[in-house]
């Protein structure tokens, strides 16, 4: 797995994908597999190609040496399951193993060992799953930009083809593999969905046969072949089944009508499948009806074609799921019923005592278990009933995975997880424990180095678990939910403490965190407010009790943390919010229903903070450490709240949400710190001291659909992530020596900054900042004087806003105050001293850290346009002359008329006449001229980019996705308004 190590290099979960290569017929024709998995091979130790050519259904056991982990951060475990897709049984002689999908990840959990195979390769999440019927071949698809589907040897987990974009318009909806395994059926996920058929045994990359289906006939969710002719198969949606016939190169399908066949109500069609003889097929129906199709010939010459013949009411339960056992009919119904028929739809038996939620899949095992230990005789089955000989495994829609052994009817519940969305983590600061909890009111706590369930809780349906978190000493854990509700738990037995319930907020619960000393517990929600809660001794018993709330910040809160004041071991509260201000609240003069706030700092210019977490004692000062949107780390003084330091963060996407500072390892070196983090689909790691060099950081996709929360163990060993949506959380297991050989590998001291200048240490930026450097030397020291110039490697503070806007990049007021005072202030705490002057190297960095991470693109333009102006009837938004200028001078950081004089002057080319300041210009003729005349009444986006500020291309002449505007084009441009 490579490393990103840019904004759009990314790299899917885990670990490469696999590439294609030839399988004519299962596993004695398997060829080399391509080598781009080279690394992954070498681990492996032999050629993977010979590792599928020998294998057999125990090769993937359970690993019990220790891993050589040569990725920073390398998933080690899957806890969820995506429930709207089948769980397949893929071993269940004397091992039972399934395969299921979680998030982006296929898994093969070895439910005897109890441990997990882990598939990885996909960018976005399953779509859909299927397996072969010998169980040797697994199929995984997916839907997005970039979507693949990967065919995986389940005997040793290693991907043996991958086909890129076969659906480029939306990914794959459904898949299917024919009995002998040769042939695989693709349904794409687009607006006309398109079905193909792939001989993926041979080189050939575009499909044998593709045929666009009717939109009329719904969106086809199912497909399947025809058990005894694979030139046959089928598909349905909720109304239509679509039959196909296909040959090389050629495909045709029918759709037979039902509701005007039987003139009656049918029901939404659940699932279809072939009879196992090929010649009829069955659908069921949330009514509880079965459709039989049977196939005839239509006309001499024309072949078979199939039809609707009977509507039998089979039961008067919903049917959700159905398949062939044998020479039964399985199905599920919506109570969590089983049943099963004989071939001419005739109840056989049923299974009803399970208490199961509706039935979703329904998968046969492989083997006949043999129950009779060999002591059957002729006399003891000679006037037997047909019985069913293979157990099932079956999933629900409440995300549980059952086992059950027909024969002696008996149901063993091998998974019961989540089955609405997860955000909340939390690690047990003493003990190897992680806490869940969903939506749906499920908290479950594991062991995650045996990964066992060690207790669990469920609540009522309404009380959806939003939000954990455990007090530093393990004595508590506080639970937040989304009807504002606030419950303190005893963490080993998951009851409530006393009076440990509060309900004093109408919001969501977004954040909880305890003080150091677990005094107390401070929670806020989505009602902008923060709650604060305190622990009282009440007769030798410690009782909790509510402090007070205040609604402290008019948007969003981003962060709430706990810290301690300096010299003291009292606890001190601050929130964060998208209103860019840091609230530091009073508690030691808070009283009951009063919650006092004891300052209020506006802490960003334009950027909106994401997070904060105190920086480590890596230094003498004391900082706080902030994340924006505009991929910038700032340090900020904790006492003074002075920005002390301005870096470049991780560009992996989007900007960072979370940060977390991880423990010192115990078995290294107690200096070196690291720092944990995610973004919107990505978790990472990072070095610290933070310092803006890109090689000391690395990062992952996780959770394709967005990562929700993050949470460290208490030894730094591992990372937990929630996936939200996708009800999965995934334990990533960090090695920091591969993220500090990746470091060392990108240089030392200025040459990873080189990277970030366009053309690196020999592009025409490099030599444009040292010949400008120069020049401030020289600035410095007076151009006109004659005197002998003094020979300096450094300059002056005050000559740094020349040299950033000659380069392009034009901070604001504030910004370029900031920049002076993290030069000045580097050294005072070491020195007492402040600094006058950097040298090359140092501009050189600072430029980099304090620079835009990406330059202006159309949507932002387009974006401070629909805020600021009006929308015409061409839906463009449009700004006056006279709010222009308004804003300019009123707005933001102001400018006077003399500032609005020289940018005009500059941008609109005016030439100043002999003895005439450009203030009496402005007075004079950029009035009339200006506003009468170079001036339109009207300013679009595309006037102010290109004719105003001079932009080298117009806006209408950039592609639709975000293209940057160069921010060199003019030597002079607007403050940010």
């Amino acid at each position: 797995m490579a490393e990103a190590n840019g904004a759009e290099s990314e790299t899917e979960c885990g670990t490469h994908v696999g590439e294609e290569t030839s399988v004519d017929d299962q596993v004695e024709k398997e060829k080399e597999l391509h080598t781009e998995n080279k690394n992954d091979r070498e681990m492996e130790g032999d050629n993977p190609s010979s590792h599928v050519y020998t294998a057999t259904t125990v090769s993937l056991k359970a690993e019990t040496e220790k891993r050589l982990l040569t990725h920073p951060l390398t998933l080690n475990w899957a806890f969820g399951i995506n429930r709207s897709l089948p769980v397949f049984s893929l071993l269940d002689e004397d091992r039972l193993v399934i395969l299921y999908a979680c998030s982006n990840v296929a898994v093969i959990h070895d439910h005897t060992s109890n441990s997990q195979h882990l598939l990885q390769g996909h960018r976005n999440p399953i779509s859909c799953l299927c397996v072969s019927e010998d169980r040797r071949w697994i199929v995984s698809a997916d839907q997005g930009p970039d979507s693949l589907v990967i065919i995986w040897d389940s005997y040793t987990g290693i991907p043996v083809h991958t086909m890129f974009d076969c659906h480029p318009e939306g990914g794959v909806h459904a898949v299917a593999l024919s009995k002998d395994s040769k042939y695989l059926a693709t349904v794409g996920a687009g607006t006309v969905q398109k079905v193909c058929i792939w001989d993926w045994t041979n080189e050939t990359e575009g499909p044998e046969c593709q045929v666009d289906i009717n939109s009329k006939l719904g969106c086809q969710k199912h497909i399947v072949f025809n058990p005894t002719d694979s030139t046959r198969l089928l598909s349905n949606s909720a109304n239509h089944v679509v039959f196909y016939t296909w040959e090389k190169e050629s495909m045709r399908y029918e759709a037979p009508e039902i509701s005007k066949t039987f003139k009656t109500a049918v029901g939404c069609i659940s699932q279809t499948v072939f009879h196992v003889g090929g010649m009829q097929a069955f659908s069921c129906t949330l009514a509880g009806n079965m459709v039989v199709f049977d196939m005839l010939r239509s006309s001499p010459g024309q072949g078979h074609t199939m039809r609707a013949t009977k509507l039998v009411p089979l039961q008067k339960d919903g049917i959700t799921v159905m398949t062939w056992c044998d020479s039964f009919l399985v199905t599920g119904d919506v109570k969590g019923h089983i049943r099963f028929y004989d071939e001419n739809l005739k109840s056989v038996t049923c299974l009803i005592d399970f208490d199961l939620d509706p039935i979703t899949s329904i998968s046969l095992s492989k083997e006949v278990p043999d129950v009779s230990g060999g002591a059957f005789t002729e006399d003891c089955i000679l006037n037997a009933a047909p019985f069913v000989s293979r157990n099932l495994v079956l999933s629900t829609a409440r995300a549980s995975v059952v086992h059950v052994k027909v024969q002696s009817r008996t149901a063993q519940t091998l998974m019961r997880e989540h089955a609405e969305p997860l955000n909340a983590v939390a690690c047990h600061p003493k003990h190897a424990l992680v806490a869940m909890g969903s939506h749906s009111g499920i908290l479950k706590v594991w062991d995650y180095e045996r990964k066992v369930t060690v207790c669990s809780k469920m609540f009522h349906t309404e009380e959806q678990i939003h939000c954990i978190a455990y007090d530093p000493q393990g004595f508590y854990l506080a639970v937040g939910f989304v009807s504002g509700l606030v419950k303190i738990l005893d963490p080993c037995t998951l009851e409530e403490e006393g009076e440990g319930s509060f309900k004093y907020s109408q919001d969501c619960i977004t954040h909880l965190t305890f003080s150091h000393d677990s005094s107390y517990l401070a929670a806020a929600d989505t009602g902008k407010a923060v709650m604060v809660f305190h622990l009282y001794k009440e007769r030798s018993q410690c009782v909790w009790q509510y402090l007070g709330r205040h609604r402290s910040h008019y948007k969003p809160i981003q962060d709430l943390l706990f810290g301690v004041y300096l010299d003291s071991t009292k606890p001190r509260l601050l929130s964060l919010g998208m209103d860019r201000r840091l609230v530091e609240y009073d508690l030691a003069n808070s009283t009951k229903d009063d919650l006092l706030i004891l300052s209020s700092e506006r802490v960003e210019q334009s950027a909106v903070p994401t997070c904060m977490a105190w920086y480590p004692p890596l230094t003498t000062e004391h900082f706080l450490l902030f994340a924006s949107d505009q991929y910038k780390l700032k340090l900020l003084n904790g006492t003074t709240k002075m920005c002390r330091k301005t870096v470049l963060g991780p560009t992996y996407g989007s900007p960072v949400k979370k940060i977390l500072i991880l423990p010192p390892s115990n078995d290294g070196d107690p200096n070196s710190r690291y720092m944990a983090y995610i973004t919107q689909n990505m978790v990472g790691l990072q070095i610290l001291p933070v310092d803006g060099n890109p090689h000391k950081s690395s990062a992952l996709i996780c959770h394709s659909s967005g990562v929700s929360h993050l949470a460290c163990s208490h030894d730094g060993r591992y990372v937990f992530t929630a996936g939200g949506e996708d009800t999965a959380v995934f334990l990533w297991e960090i090695s920091r020596p591969a993220l500090e050989a990746a470091a060392a590998l990108g240089g030392k001291d200025l040459l990873p900054f080189y990277t970030l200048l366009e053309g690196g240490q020999d592009g025409e930026l490099f030599e444009a900042i040292k010949d400008l450097f120069y020049y401030c030397q020289l600035r410095s020291q007076g151009i006109d004087s004659r005197e002998t110039k003094k020979v300096s490697t450094r300059i002056p503070l005050s000559e740094v806003p020349f040299l950033t806007r000659a380069l392009g990049f034009y901070p604001t007021e504030q910004e370029l105050e900031g920049m002076q005072n993290e030069v000045k202030f580097s050294r005072y705490a070491e020195t007492e001293k402040y600094v006058s002057g950097l040298d090359l190297e140092e501009f050189i960095k600072l430029y980099i850290n304090h620079r835009p991470a990406f330059e202006i693109s159309k949507k932002d333009l387009h974006k401070a346009f629909q805020v600021l102006g009006v929308t015409q009837e061409n839906s463009k938004p449009v700004i006056t002359r006279e709010v222009l200028l308004e804003l300019l001078q009123t707005r933001g950081e102001h400018m006077t008329e003399e500032e609005l004089a020289e940018c005009f002057v500059t941008l609109l080319g005016f030439s100043v006449e002999e003895g005439q300041s450009e203030t009496q210009m402005f007075e004079s003729k950029v009035s009339e001229l200006l506003l009468e005349s170079e001036l339109p009444p009207y300013i679009t986006m595309d006037t102010f980019a290109a004719d105003i500020l001079g932009f080298p291309m117009s806006t209408q002449e950039l592609p639709a996705q975000q293209q940057p505007l160069s921010s060199g084009a003019s030597e002079v441009s607007f403050e940010t308004v």
